[in-house]
């Protein structure tokens, strides 16, 4: 009697292990709109895993919250309709803040913010007024608040649309433009560092586009708990030092927009 009651009491115990999830199955799972393709923020190394300030971001974020990353690559035009379709539940994409996408979705509080630089042949042009560039083709990312503010102030010149930042350089190198305007950070370390970036220089002083708007991670209008989350998160990570670690990884000059 003894003995079948004590391999009762093993079997009970061995199913308990068996049906008690495990911390890593209790812990929720977000799953995080990214692009990969717009180094140094978001990019797909050589074997395939994803990496960049976006990525170390999201997921120093979700360690914070206690929760799972689920990484889903999207095309950044279709990032907030596949946002509010629930294909995922918050983006991570180097997503600028502004009016025209806050009817759409709502944003965090910026977690980076940097200018935007043109960039043309060395000594090409003598200033990136609008007088300078008239006539001449600047490329740019489509649907962009770039985009946006050429349209609005350089009416004299032509406008060539990219899908991707990193073909705006692209563009450029293989002369399809006259000068692109992008990040100043993306036009450095993906370009200009690169071969295909000799003899070619950022022009004119930096430009800051809605000054204070910074990026931000953008989240469903009705998905306020998750964002009030995600704040707090960054908080933590600014206030620990933890932000700065992982932004000294890329970048030599602070990008907080502190």
């Amino acid at each position: 009697m003894l003995k079948r009651t004590f391999l009762s009491a093993a079997g009970a115990a061995a199913l308990a292990l068996i049906l008690a999830p495990s911390a890593i199955a209790q812990a929720p799972k977000l799953r995080i709109g990214v692009e990969g393709n717009y180094p140094p923020f978001s990019m797909i190394a050589p074997d395939g895993k994803l990496g960049g300030f976006d990525i170390d971001i999201a997921n120093a974020i979700c360690a914070e919250m206690k929760a799972e990353c689920v990484f889903v690559q999207q095309e950044f035009d279709g990032m907030i309709p596949a946002l509010n379709a629930k294909k995922f539940d918050m983006i991570v994409a180097s997503m600028t803040i502004t009016e025209a996408r806050k009817k759409s979705v709502n944003f965090s509080d910026p977690y980076y913010d940097v200018p935007s630089r043109f960039v043309a042949k060395t000594g090409a042009f003598a200033d990136h007024s609008p007088a300078s560039l008239k006539g001449k083709k600047i490329v740019v990312l489509r649907n962009s608040p770039r985009a946006a503010y050429l349209a609005e102030n350089y009416k004299g010149s032509e406008i060539v649309l990219a899908g991707k930042e990193t073909e705006v350089y692209m563009e450029l190198a293989v002369g399809r433009a006259d000068v692109a305007f992008g990040s100043s950070v993306v036009s450095a370390e993906a370009f200009l560092k690169k071969p295909e970036g000799k003899g070619f220089a950022q022009l004119g002083p930096a430009i800051r586009i809605g000054a204070g708007s910074g990026v931000g991670i953008a989240v469903r209008k009705d998905d306020e708990a998750l964002r009030t989350r995600i704040n707090a998160a960054l908080a933590a990570l600014k206030s620990s030092g933890r932000y700065k670690a992982l932004a000294d990884k890329y970048f030599d000059f602070d990008i907080s927009g502190s």
